[in-house]
This record gives structure tokens, C-alpha cells and sequence, in this order.
């Protein structure tokens, strides 16, 4: 919005120049979405406590999880408010990548507020239905591909995989770009709502894998880098580097809330959005092998779970009794078990975050 307003401007002062460069109003949406995280958060979690909206801990999970009852969730509608604020501020509006995001946003942000809805104020255990969530999830999906498949054009390429860590190899998809996109979509969304159990892991390890797929929108979106580096230059990813800088800066403010001890928990609201927004963007900058690797935690996270479910069923069909692989699933509640603290669990995983955010940069001097 801003740039609409005062870009113009330029013509008669040449202060307002500053406006056409996504590194100033990529500083300016960080700053922006912090500073609203930080207002809004104290504020939001008083009514929430107020409409009795807290967390309800699953008998299934360790015991230590009975000391967070009554903390308000939903905090995802924090996370959603400011980046949205900031973005609709700092980026062109009428960039088709970021009318995409918003799509995302508020199609996930719905099915996942529908979710908290029903567990919080009416209630009901289990929250929206799975199939109707899956259902939310694969829609959206579907819309946002077929959007940017039959929107580029031959030369775009956008159906083929690019290999990290081999100069200028490709793997085109076709047709099953669509399924595949569809999937991981809709995988991304649940793996980060997967990852969100303990307090700031999910909220941490998004903003590193946020920002890697950060610094390679910003690369691809720069001409002069993107040929140096040998990168493909994709008009529309500068304009992603404001909208990521401000998920950053919303991300941090929300740990302010949401790091241990939690006052707060972001809620389906935010986890199944905020990884929705993250696979979109890796799509669009066709770095869906990158975004596996800058985000290989959301991925163990999920495998986690498939192989303890996959593993219990078949040994109870073989046996007559489930066993288990690990502890309890997702793969952080195994470490909760053999008696790691939540914070060092936690530390831990923001380390691991940051090795995969390395590794997956280091591949660009391998293409």
C-alpha cells in the first residue's frame, strides 16, 4: 500500500525513491509485523483468557504436558493479523505472488480457526473433522496450482524440479507437477501442525526455514545475483522477499508469547497456515527439493509419526499386539520421554534448523 502512495511521489521528491527497493521495505515489513506481534499479543491473550479459549492436553502425551492446561491458544490469529498489516503496507499488491499468498492465508487460516473453534468454544475434543480439514487443505491446493500451471507460460519451466546440488539439472514433472504440488501443500501444512507441541518449536524452526527460502527469493529476484550464481532470475520472488520478511518478523514477535514457559500456543490457526504459506512460496521460487532440505525437521516430524502408526498396525496384526519404534510421536515427544527438558529439545532442534538452512544454502555455489 504504501508503495502505491507514495512511490507516485517520487516525481517531486526523491526521499520517496526509497520505496521501490524490496531491501528497504523488506526492513521496513520486519519491523513492522515485530512491532505489531508485540502490541497485539498481550491484548489477545487476555480475551482469549477471558473466553476460557486454553489448551486441552491429550491424555496421549507425557505428563509433563499437564502443567500447560488452561494456556489460551489460537495465538495463530497474532501470527496471521500482523503479517498480513505488515505485508498489505510494504509489498505491490498487484503482484500475482502475493495475491497467492494472501489466497493462502486466508483459505488455510479459516480451516484452521474453524478447527481451534470447535475444541476451544464449543468444545468438541476433536476439532473439525479430518476429512474436512484434509478436504480444506487439498482445495486450496489444488486452486493455488492449477493457478500457477496454466498461468506461466512454455519457457517458464515451471513444471520442472531443479536439483540443488547439480549445476543446471532439471527433472520435468508434466502433468504430475499438479499431484505433486497438491502434496506438498497439504503435507507441509500438517507436518508444521505436527511440529507445534512444544513451546517455540514449531514458531523457531519456521522462521530459519523461512528464512533460507528468504535469501533465495531474494537472489532469484536480483538480476545481477541471480546470473552470477548461476540461478534462474524469477521476477516475482523480490517482491516475496518483503512478504517473508515480514512472516519473520511476526514469527519473532509471537516467540516473545510463545517460548517457554508459553503464555500462548499458536493453534491450528497458524501451524496448518504458516506451513501452507511456506510449500506456496517453494513452489513459486520451483525449489520444492531446497525447501525439503532447509526444512528436513517438519519432514522427520511427520515420518515420525507414519512409522510409529505403520509399525503399531502391523505388528498388531502380526502379533496380536502393537509395539512401538519410539517413545511417543511426533519425534519430540520421544526426547520429552527419555527425559530431555522441553527447553533443551527445543535448542536443539533450532540447531539442527539452522545446520539444514546452511546445508541447503551451501548448494548454490554446486550448481
Amino acid at each position: 500500500m504504501l508503495y502505491h502512495l507514495l512511490f507516485p511521489l517520487a516525481k517531486y521528491s526523491i526521499l520517496f525513491n526509497v520505496f521501490r527497493y524490496v531491501t528497504f521495505r523488506s526492513i521496513g515489513a520486519f519491523i513492522t509485523s515485530l512491532v505489531i506481534a508485540l502490541l497485539v499479543g498481550p491484548a489477545f491473550i487476555r480475551m482469549l483468557k477471558r473466553k476460557a479459549a486454553v489448551e486441552t492436553i491429550d491424555e496421549d502425551l507425557p505428563e509433563k504436558h499437564r502443567l500447560k492446561q488452561g494456556t489460551p491458544t489460537m495465538g495463530g490469529i497474532i501470527i496471521l493479523v500482523s503479517l498480513l498489516i505488515s505485508s498489505l503496507l510494504w509489498n505491490i499488491l498487484t503482484n500475482p505472488a502475493i495475491i497467492m499468498m494472501y489466497l493462502t492465508i486466508v483459505w488455510l487460516g479459516i480451516v484452521g480457526f474453524v478447527d481451534d473453534y470447535l475444541k476451544n468454544f464449543v468444545k468438541s475434543k476433536k476439532g473439525l473433522i479430518p476429512k474436512y480439514k484434509l478436504l480444506g487443505q487439498i482445495s486450496v491446493g489444488l486452486l493455488l496450482t492449477l493457478a500457477i500451471y496454466y498461468s506461466s507460460s512454455v519457457s517458464d519451466h515451471i513444471t520442472a524440479l531443479q536439483i540443488p546440488f547439480m549445476k543446471s539439472t532439471y527433472i520435468e514433472l508434466g502433468w504430475v507437477f499438479i499431484p505433486f504440488v497438491v502434496f506438498l501443500i497439504t503435507g507441509t501444512s500438517n507436518a508444521v501442525n505436527l511440529t507445534d507441541g512444544l513451546d517455540g518449536l514449531a514458531a523457531g524452526t519456521l522462521a530459519f526455514a523461512a528464512l533460507g527460502l528468504g535469501v533465495m527469493c531474494y537472489l532469484k529476484g536480483n538480476f545481477i545475483a541471480a546470473d552470477y550464481l548461476n540461478l534462474e532470475y524469477i521476477y516475482n520472488a523480490g517482491e516475496l522477499t518483503v512478504f517473508i520478511s515480514a512472516l519473520i518478523g511476526t514469527l519473532i514477535g509471537f516467540l516473545w508469547f510463545n517460548s517457554y514457559p508459553a503464555q500462548v500456543f499458536m493453534g491450528d490457526t497458524g501451524s496448518l497456515t504458516l506451513g501452507g504459506i511456506l510449500a506456496v512460496i517453494s513452489v513459486l521460487l520451483k525449489e520444492q527439493i531446497f525447501f525439503m532440505i532447509i526444512g528436513l525437521i517438519f519432514v522427520a516430524e511427520t515420518g515420525s509419526v507414519i512409522i510409529q502408526r505403520s509399525w503399531y498396525k502391523w505388528t498388531k496384526r502380526k502379533y496380536g499386539q502393537g509395539r512401538r519404534v519410539f517413545l511417543c510421536a511426533p519425534l519430540h515427544h520421544h526426547y520429552e520421554l527419555k527425559g530431555i527438558h522441553e527447553t533443551k529439545i527445543v535448542t536443539r532442534f533450532y540447531i539442527v534448523a539452522i545446520l539444514l538452512v546452511a546445508m541447503g544454502l551451501s548448494t548454490l555455489k554446486l550448481r
